[in-house]
């Protein structure tokens, strides 16, 4: 292969006279085409290597109608839960050749975040999109680009766009009957804020539970998903409340009220069993590890990109398909029964 004399930028003609084939040929290797041998695709990507020729994907993505870019819309991708479902989207979207362009819609944004971050997303170029737990918005308040495939983890959403969810209630009900079989009778629930929709699907199966059980639900302690709002409350229930147990709504109020137990003396699990919900890194090396509900993020981010680019391959109008994902309680060692 000897090179072009020119300085200018290479163009798919002079891979071609370097790697000695067609243009035709150069183009099938830039798009993934199958129709090339192993040898003369290896002598085009070396080509292409040698000039630095980098294939035109905006031209082609304006002749193909197609982008190949996911849009990704949430609340706030910095709590746990989106933050693991998002790097689940980019995994899959990444083994199946696409990106993701990401559009955070934060608690600062006036009433209009939501209207204007998927009015910038749609602008971007992005073949669908995948909104992860829009909060406040309802299907009538949200409006959605129409004809663009969407696909939603949301409760809010489900229904009226094509749907990945975690089993809540499956969780929650796990939990709660491992402390009822444990011999306990007083669980306090501490809850998330009152406008999660997930947060309400907890403390409404942790309540039904133990009306099944024929226990009285004592009034739930409402929080706000934060450690620090896990600690106050924990200081509470330790001065006022009988409990044997507490539910936790996510791991990291759990982390918060183990902290206020232990500064009141009182131990986990030999006083107070915790249970939390999530599963994060963390919750398998607190002291001690915490007994928890797996929350299948990275399974449910697989799902949306799959339903997602299901839709874009066929073509179809939006469906209302909904796909529940089983979670999993892991029991470790905050739990035990209750002092005789």
């Amino acid at each position: 292969m000897s090179l072009p004399p020119s300085r200018r930028a290479a163009s798919i003609a002079d891979v071609a006279r370097l790697a000695g084939v067609s243009a035709q040929t150069v183009s099938r290797v830039s798009n993934g085409g199958a129709r090339v041998s192993a040898d003369t695709h290896a002598r085009v990507v070396e080509a292409m290597d040698r000039l630095g020729y980098m294939p035109n994907h905006a031209a082609r993505a304006l002749r193909s109608g197609a982008f190949r870019t996911i849009g990704l819309l949430a609340h706030r991708f910095e709590r746990t839960g989106e933050a693991l479902t998002m790097s689940g989207v980019i995994d899959a979207a990444r083994a199946e050749g696409y990106t993701v362009t990401v559009v955070d819609v934060t608690s600062t944004e006036d009433a209009h975040g939501w209207e204007t971050a998927v009015s910038r997303l749609t602008q971007q170029a992005v073949d669908g999109l995948i909104v992860i737990r829009a909060e406040h918005e309802t299907p009538d308040a949200l409006t959605l680009p129409r004809g663009m495939p969407v696909v939603v983890s949301d409760s809010r959403l489900v229904g009226q766009y094509t749907g990945v969810v975690a089993d809540q209630v499956q969780g929650t009900t796990d939990a709660v009957r491992h402390l009822l079989d444990l011999g306990h009778r007083a669980i306090h629930h501490i809850s998330g804020p009152d406008d999660s929709e997930p947060a309400l699907a907890r403390a409404d199966a942790w309540r039904q539970t133990l009306l099944s059980a024929g226990v009285q639900p004592p009034t739930p302690w409402t929080g706000d998903w934060s450690a620090r709002s896990g600690y106050e409350l924990g200081c509470r229930i330790a001065e006022q409340a009988e409990a044997t147990a507490v539910f936790c709504a996510n791991d990291e109020s759990a982390f918060g009220l183990i902290r206020a137990l232990h500064e009141r003396g009182l131990r986990v699990p030999q006083d107070v069993s915790v249970v939390g919900f999530d599963d994060i890194g963390l919750a398998a090396f607190s002291s001690p590890p915490l007994t928890t509900v797996r929350q299948p993020f990275q399974r449910i981010g697989h799902e949306l990109v799959r339903l997602v680019l299901a839709r874009l391959a066929d073509g179809a109008p939006p469906a209302r398909e909904r796909v529940v994902v089983p979670c999993e309680l892991i029991v470790r060692e905050t739990t035990a029964a209750p002092r005789p």
